[in-house]
């Protein structure tokens, strides 16, 4: 059934730390009875910061010319997905800035191969790279990867012209997600979250989107200012606090509406707080994704002010999840996909229809 927008208006406008909390419960509740208590790990590969697009509110964006580009060699991210799989993180995601070219899709092709190869196909692929050709999402899905996450940012057509320049729009985002499905991904989108001019109600709007899209997966997070952005006015006036609950309640409220399908706690929660991703989890959400890149290329990939663990080894990081999760009386799903149960029911609905 579709979510109640009023319902959701009400969920999203929660306030008081007694109210919140109930909130958080709810919501774990619908967490546990749906996806259960294992936190699936994405380990996280920022391949390359080189961009070709121009969004108005990101640290990599093309203008940003302050910024030392990098791409990382293909040597060093089969590494990298080397350590992934040695640390039994079941899952590997590929993000990097937003590019066409010929020589960087095959480059991509390769690399999936490779980490297949490297794993005997035991590595579950996710992939985060941005508007493409339904060739190239052929190409990538072939080779190996079975999720790809593009976020719409915001479903307000109106908010989305006003955060970027007029040759990208919307109705190509939203063309992709569904080009990204019919290829046969799993398909992860998600929106910023107290975006300048934003509403409750657009909030809403995006759920039902969510819904509507039938989407298997959400990675989200607040909105936080960068100071080589268009918006680097908003920097002084950025409040953590509230951005971490409007987040949080993000969450919540997904959880509740949609069920089943697999929601990330996301780096941007761990900046605002140093227990964010926690608090996600505990708000429902049931995907993490470790930083596994190498150190000396995160201070490239830095989207928005104040990201954690630009220093922090992914083997100190483990360590320091595990007894996270275990005091939240959570588990990690080692050595686990971790897919989408939404994506396996809708799969099974469709399968039975065929067989009628």
């Amino acid at each position: 059934m579709r979510p109640d927008k009023n319902k959701l208006i009400e969920l999203l406008s929660t306030e008081g730390e007694e109210n919140l909390q109930t909130l958080y419960n709810q919501a774990y509740k619908v967490k546990k009875k749906y996806v259960g208590t294992t936190v699936y790990l994405r380990g996280l590969i920022e391949l390359s910061n080189i961009c070709s697009k121009n969004c108005y509110y990101c640290g990599i964006r093309s203008g940003n010319k302050e910024l030392k580009r990098y791409q990382i060699s293909y040597e060093e991210a089969i590494a990298e997905a080397k350590l992934c799989q040695q640390m039994h993180y079941g899952s590997i995601v590929i993000q990097a800035g937003e590019r066409n070219d010929k020589p960087w899709i095959d480059f991509i092709t390769k690399l999936i191969i490779g980490i297949k190869e490297l794993s005997e196909g035991k590595l579950g692929i996710t992939l985060s790279l941005g508007e493409q050709k339904l060739e190239v999402y052929q190409q990538w899905f072939e080779a190996g990867a079975h999720r790809y996450l593009l976020r719409i940012e915001t479903s307000n057509e109106e908010l989305y012209k006003s955060l970027h320049p007029a040759a990208q729009s919307f109705e190509k985002r939203l063309k992709c997600l569904h080009l990204i499905k019919e290829c046969g991904y799993q398909v992860g989108t998600g929106v910023m979250i107290g975006l300048p001019g934003q509403t409750i109600e657009d909030l809403a709007n995006d759920i039902l989107f969510f819904y509507d899209e039938d989407i298997d997966m959400l990675g989200m997070g607040p909105y936080i200012p960068h100071h080589n952005t268009p918006l680097k006015h908003l920097v002084d006036s950025f409040n953590p606090a509230e951005a971490l609950k409007m987040g949080l309640k993000m969450i919540a409220a997904c959880r509740i509406a949609l069920k089943d399908i697999n929601i990330a706690s996301t780096t941007a929660l761990q900046a605002l707080h140093p227990e964010g991703r926690e608090l996600g989890l505990k708000a429902g959400a049931n995907v993490l994704m470790p930083n596994i890149t190498d150190t000396k290329y995160r201070k490239g990939y830095q989207l928005y002010e104040g990201k954690p663990g630009l220093n922090e080894t992914a083997i100190q990081y483990q360590k320091e999840l595990e007894q996270r999760i275990s005091a939240l009386g959570e588990t990690i799903g080692y050595d686990e996909w971790g897919d989408s149960k939404h994506f396996y029911s809708r799969e099974v609905q469709r399968t039975m229809k065929n067989e009628k």
